[in-house]
């Protein structure tokens, strides 16, 4: 089983990076893009025959734990099979 953790900065956090993405798009021509957030993911695999009632909890702790800094970011878990 595979899982992917997404993780991102709060709204109410600047995103310093996300922004100089935005002005590059920008100087290339793409006037329509207004707002650019970064972040980032995790691809997590589990062992043969691990069940997902199990997995479900562990990956949460895991990203609210470790992945994630629950201050200024937000995640999201994804089961992907």
């Amino acid at each position: 089983m595979k899982a992917r953790v997404y993780v991102s900065l709060k709204p109410t956090v600047l995103d310093p990076q996300g922004q100089t993405i935005r002005s590059a798009l920008a100087g290339l021509g793409h006037q329509s893009i207004t707002d650019v957030r970064q972040g980032k993911f995790f691809d997590i695999q589990f062992a043969p025959g691990t069940a997902r009632a199990q997995a479900e909890p562990e990956l949460q702790q895991i990203a609210r734990d470790v992945l994630a800094n629950p201050v200024i970011e937000d995640y999201r878990v994804e089961f992907l099979d």
